[in-house]
């Protein structure tokens, strides 16, 4: 998924905070923090080592804004640039899907800073933060998926982790989140059912991006390849507790899941890109249905 070279893509309020230097540990609070996290969780290890952690510190200090970031070439050859330019089109996207939106900040972590939820950066994962209604991401993170977790990571992969945490934050402000806080863990818990959800959500709008055009009636983005659909839908599968299990050594335990099965992310990431933000009610239906 590449956007268009001569979209527009200015008026990102995304903010870069961070020190430099992603430190070892750091607890986290957050929703939808993934991969390196569910790891720990599941294997009792401390992985910091393997994902470059090193005991740098962490920074708290102030934000700044992300220089030179206007088109659509810009996004298409940063990272950075590219999750600020998602922000723009998923902030449109939201807009039009619930009344009253509003948006979240887009905090970019260069290593590692301080949060409400927590200590943000690559070995935390991308994640909401509901008091501070902030998605914080390292793109050093879709990095370590490639080396650690045999993820591909491409743009569109990349849009989809980013529209995840958006998915969290549209629960938040919709009352969601708040209705079904009783999460715990298991195969039908309320946690998975909202990761899920936060899966189609991501699903619909990758659906429906390259409807949205700019202010000159340019569009954002091409349309995807199958390539990049399948590399999105690996991303999906990769962060399946079961396959993070199985990545650990150790027995595939449904209990404890936090965030649903590899098949249970894909199929409603799939579900929410054929048929659109209506059909991603992952609450009141069986457990057998989920």
């Amino acid at each position: 998924m590449t956007f268009n070279d001569n979209a527009n893509v200015g008026g990102s309020t995304a903010r870069r905070r961070g020190g430099g230097a992603a430190i070892a540990g750091g607890g986290i609070a957050g929703i939808g923090a993934i991969a390196v996290l569910l790891f720990q969780l599941f294997t009792g290890q401390d992985i910091s080592g393997l994902v470059g952690g090193g005991g740098g510190a962490v920074d708290s200090g102030e934000a700044t804004r992300i220089e030179q970031c206007q088109s659509g070439a810009d996004a298409n050859a940063r990272d950075d640039c590219r999750l600020a330019a998602g922000q723009v089109v998923l902030d449109e996207f939201w807009e039009g899907e619930v009344q009253g939106y509003t948006p979240p900040q887009l905090f970019v972590v260069d290593g590692a800073t301080n949060t409400q939820c927590g200590t943000a950066s690559n070995q935390t994962g991308p994640f909401y933060c509901p008091p501070e209604q902030a998605v914080y991401v390292d793109p050093t993170f879709f990095g370590l998926l490639r080396q650690q977790f045999d993820a591909t990571a491409g743009p569109l992969a990349q849009l989809y982790v980013l529209a995840h945490e958006y998915g969290h934050h549209v629960q938040n402000i919709a009352g969601i989140m708040q209705e079904h806080s009783d999460r715990g863990t298991g195969p039908d818990s309320d946690g998975v059912r909202l990761e899920l959800q936060a899966d189609c959500f991501a699903g619909a709008f990758i659906g429906d991006m390259t409807e949205q055009v700019d202010e000159d009636g340019v569009a954002y983005l091409k349309e995807p390849t199958q390539q990049q659909i399948a590399d999105a839908i690996n991303a999906a599968q990769t962060v399946g507790d079961d396959h993070i299990q199985q990545q650990s050594g150790g027995g595939v335990n449904p209990e404890t899941w936090t965030h649903g099965s590899s098949e249970q992310r894909q199929r409603w990431f799939e579900t929410g890109y054929r048929n659109g933000v209506a059909s991603c009610e992952t609450f009141g239906i069986p457990g057998g249905s989920l």
